[in-house]
């Protein structure tokens, strides 16, 4: 069992919002804290806790963390952490940095991602040396995935594509609301929209209810080891 960003498949920031930047702005969530289930194969690997908070100077921080509490997970002690700091441009997180670390009795893994705007570029180093590649308007993260599908979402997008800083490049991957399926999770049961990456077999499926939370209710994902999050519990801090 492997611990990973569980949010991957989520990526981008839309590229075509119906509001202005100024009403976008407007709609932006405040702090909050969601917590997920999550599982792999129907066994529980543990808990994900996942928080918004402002940082000043107009910048914001999502953070994710997960502790092995289940399985192999605790086994084998696992423990994933992730932390971006982003700025809000119109609905869009663009990206100014992200740290991921992944711990556990015998391995661990890191990833460094920082995007210098003035001379737009991005550096990605995972211990080995940086890579650099140029940045573009717009960009988000693995990490910050969830919450710019969410608020892509929440402005009425349907077919989404979008630019997002990977290990060697900025890609464009691509999205869509298939329809609308009833979801039960141990935070309640939704009517949610469902999501499917178009451009890639990726083996994952989103569902959202965009006029409740700016993230998923529950996420789907099969590439990797049939991982799933469900909601626990969100609040508005």
């Amino acid at each position: 069992m492997i611990i990973r960003s569980l949010f991957v498949p989520l990526v981008g920031v839309a590229l075509l919002f119906g509001s202005t930047a100024m009403a976008a702005a407007a709609k932006t969530p405040t702090a909050f804290t969601a917590t997920y289930r999550v599982t792999q194969g129907g066994m529980p690997l543990g808990d994900a806790k996942v928080t918004l908070r402002p940082a000043g100077d107009g910048e914001w921080v999502y953070s994710k963390s997960i502790k092995g509490s289940g399985g192999m997970a605790a086994l084998l002690a696992a423990n994933l952490e992730e932390s971006s700091r982003f700025r809000w441009k119109g609905a869009v997180p663009e990206a100014v940095s992200y740290d991921y670390q992944l711990t556990s009795a015998i391995k661990s893994k890191q990833r460094h991602l920082r995007v210098d705007w003035a001379k737009k570029q991005v550096s990605v180093d995972e211990g080995k040396g940086a890579n650099t590649y140029p940045a573009a308007p717009g960009m988000v993260e693995r990490n910050t995935l969830a919450l710019a599908i969410g608020m892509a979402l929440r402005d009425g997008g349907k077919t989404l594509a979008l630019p997002v800083a990977v290990k060697q490049q900025v890609e464009t991957q691509n999205f869509k609301v298939t329809g609308k399926e009833t979801i039960k999770v141990p935070a309640g049961s939704f009517d949610a929209e469902r999501v499917e990456r178009t451009d890639a077999d990726r083996g994952f499926s989103a569902w959202y209810v965009p006029d409740r939370y700016p993230l998923p209710v529950k996420l789907s994902q099969h590439d990797g080891g049939n991982v799933e999050m469900e909601l626990l519990s969100y609040r508005a801090d």
